[in-house]
């Protein structure tokens, strides 16, 4: 029993630099986990707010600046084997270049769909500035981050009111339904001509 009242107090001494570590490591799903714990009454808002931010944002900074200094290497290289010719990379840097701002907030306030480290991977590979690209991620992040700990908070309590055997079930089939709906959409997005 030591041993596990030892494990409690380390956990709720360090959890605010465990949810910054968790959101930097998997955003989303450590995101609406703190909701359910600000739910809880286990950790309080702000500070648990700023984690997640901040965890956040340096995970998509990484993703900007391993595009910046190793993406286009990696292409040239690498990038027939994927379709990615010179000339699909030249449509794609002119559409993102005239895009960018959209093409970010859309994906920072869509992280689910996959397409997020992508994204900021190229953004880094083809130079957006810094300043743009830490302003915009940012802005969209406050939102993205406060809407995925509302859907933790809320989630939470639908949770506690389905019977114990079927919240399992529960949690599955919104998962699945989740999985599903984004599958569609990115699918969508992918065969449109943007």
């Amino acid at each position: 029993m030591e041993i596990l009242g030892s494990i409690i107090a380390f956990f709720e001494a360090t959890k605010y630099p465990l949810i910054f570590a968790g959101c930097y490591i998997e955003g989303t799903v450590v995101m609406m986990g703190t909701g359910i714990l600000w739910h809880s009454g286990v950790v309080n808002f702000w500070p648990a707010y700023v984690a997640l931010v901040l965890g956040d944002f340096l995970s998509d900074l990484m993703w900007y600046f391993i595009g910046y200094y190793a993406a286009r290497k990696s292409i040239d290289r690498w990038g027939h084997r994927f379709g990615l010719t010179p000339e699909n990379m030249a449509k794609v840097e002119r559409r993102f270049h005239k895009y960018h701002t959209q093409i970010l907030y859309i994906s920072k306030l869509s992280m689910g769909f996959g397409l997020a480290v992508a994204t900021l991977t190229t953004a880094g590979m083809l130079r957006v500035p810094l300043w743009r690209y830490v302003a915009i991620n940012l802005s969209g992040g406050l939102v993205w981050v406060f809407a995925m700990m509302l859907v933790g908070y809320y989630f939470g309590n639908i949770l506690a009111l389905i019977p114990e055997q079927l919240q399992l079930a529960f949690a599955l089939a919104t998962l699945a339904l989740a999985f599903l709906g984004l599958k569609w959409l990115s699918q969508k997005l992918a065969t449109s001509d943007w």
